[in-house]
Parts: C-alpha cells; sequence; structure tokens
C-alpha cells in the first residue's frame, strides 16, 4: 500500500507541477483538464501564485520519487507527513469555497482532496511491514 501511495504522490506532483509551472495560463483556465477550469474559477490569474504552486508540487513529487527509490519506511512516513500536512491545508480551504464550482465538481473536489489526505495520513500513521 504504502508503495501504491508513494507511485500516486509522484505522479500527483509531477504532473500538476510540471503543468503549473511550465505553463501556468494553460494550467489556470484548464485544470483539470476533463472539467471547466477549477482554478479560474477562484480568482484572477496570478502567474507568480501559480508558478510556486508548481514548484510545490514539483517538490512534493521529487520527495515521493525519492522515497520510492530509496524503500525505506522513515523516508516514506516523511514524504506522507509532508504530503498530509500540504493535504490538509489545500483541503481546507477548498471544502470551504466549494460554492464556486457545479455539483458535479464539487464532489470531484471533495472526494480526490479527502482521498489524498487519507491516503496521506495511512502513509503516516499505518505501521508498514516495508516500504518495499
Amino acid at each position: 500500500m504504502t508503495r501504491l501511495a508513494l507511485l500516486l504522490f509522484a505522479a500527483v506532483g509531477l504532473v500538476v507541477g510540471f503543468w503549473a509551472a511550465v505553463l501556468p495560463m494553460s494550467f489556470y483556465s484548464d485544470f483539470p483538464g476533463f472539467r471547466p477550469g477549477w482554478v479560474s474559477a477562484d480568482g484572477p490569474f496570478n502567474e507568480h501564485l501559480v508558478r510556486d504552486v508548481g514548484g510545490m508540487f514539483l517538490a512534493l513529487g521529487v520527495l515521493a520519487v525519492g522515497a520510492f527509490v530509496m524503500r525505506t519506511n522513515a523516508v516514506a512516513r516523511l514524504t506522507g507527513l509532508a504530503w498530509l500536512v500540504f493535504g490538509v491545508v489545500h483541503a481546507a480551504y477548498h471544502l470551504l469555497h466549494l460554492h464556486v464550482f457545479e455539483p458535479v465538481d464539487q464532489v470531484i473536489n471533495a472526494v480526490g482532496l479527502v482521498g489524498l489526505v487519507v491516503l496521506a495520513a495511512v502513509v503516516v500513521f499505518l505501521p508498514a511491514r516495508t516500504a518495499q
């Protein structure tokens, strides 16, 4: 379970991070790509902020890749903790501002945000036999 979680964290971090850091206007207008723009629904474009968010996601993605490669419980749990801290803050904001979305987007947002927090908590708090 831990290794799968690390792969998911790596994928989310690297894909979202690359998109936001390299193509900030596209990220602002088009994220998540399969529904109307979620980022643009929440306020005017700010290139600096979008690129910083991209850098943060990239950093979390790199951390997850490192934890996956290193295969130690300590590094895996540290990665889970980093995603948990980010996820709680991120989810708290968005869960309090779901009104800017259509009902289907509200559900997708809530499930995705809470799902990442729960997954991060599992990595941090559930004992693992090994990160292998």
